[in-house]
C-alpha cells in the first residue's frame, strides 16, 4: 500500500508541474506584432502658398510610428526645381524641397508592397513627375547641394490633422520593409 500511496502522490506532483507550465490546449499561438512604418503630418503654413511638412513629435524614423494595417494618404511629392521662397531660410531640419507636395487617397500601408509601387500611386493619382515624398528630400546649403531630413518646405497643400506614409532610404520604416 505504501508504494501504491507514494505512486500517487509522485502523479500529483507531476500533473501539479504541469499544470504550472504547459498552455491549455485550447490556447491560440500569439499574434505576431504589427508591422508599423514611418509617417509624417502637415507641420504648418509659410509664406507664398508653402507650408513644412514632418513628422511631427508622434512620427519615429527608426521604428516606425503607425501599424501598415492603417489606411492613410502617401505624402507625394514633384521636384519642379523652384527656388527657395523670400521668407524661407533652409536648414538640414527644415529644408527646401524644390517644389510641390500633395496627398493621395487614403491606402493600406501593407498594400504598398515596394517604393516603385508608391511611387506608381502618386503618379496614377496626381500626374507625371509625382513620387513619394521622402524624409530626406528637404535641401539646405548655398546651392540648395546638402540633404537634411526630419521636415521640409514645399508649394501645396494637404490636409491639416492628417499622417501621411512617408517614405525613407536608410531606415527599415517604410511600409514594405
Amino acid at each position: 500500500m505504501h508504494r501504491f500511496t507514494s505512486g500517487l502522490a509522485l502523479c500529483a506532483a507531476v500533473v501539479a508541474a504541469l499544470a504550472t507550465t504547459a498552455a491549455p490546449a485550447s490556447a491560440a499561438p500569439p499574434a505576431p506584432a504589427a508591422a508599423t512604418a514611418m509617417t509624417w503630418t502637415l507641420l504648418g503654413d509659410g509664406p507664398s502658398g508653402t507650408i513644412r511638412v514632418g513628422g511631427g513629435p508622434l512620427s519615429n524614423p527608426y521604428t516606425g510610428d503607425t501599424p501598415t494595417t492603417a489606411s492613410l494618404p502617401l505624402l507625394c511629392l514633384k521636384i519642379t526645381g523652384s527656388p527657395v521662397p523670400a521668407g524661407i531660410t533652409p536648414d538640414f531640419y527644415a529644408g527646401w524641397a524644390r517644389g510641390q507636395v500633395a496627398a493621395t487617397s487614403p491606402i493600406r500601408g501593407n498594400r504598398l508592397t515596394s517604393r516603385a509601387l508608391a511611387d506608381g500611386v502618386c503618379a496614377n493619382s496626381l500626374g507625371a513627375g509625382w513620387r513619394m515624398a521622402e524624409f530626406h528630400d528637404g535641401r539646405y546649403g548655398p546651392a540648395l547641394e546638402l540633404s537634411g531630413g526630419w521636415s521640409y518646405w514645399a508649394y501645396g497643400d494637404v490636409p491639416l490633422g492628417t499622417r501621411f506614409w512617408t517614405a525613407i532610404n536608410d531606415q527599415p520604416t517604410n511600409p514594405w520593409s
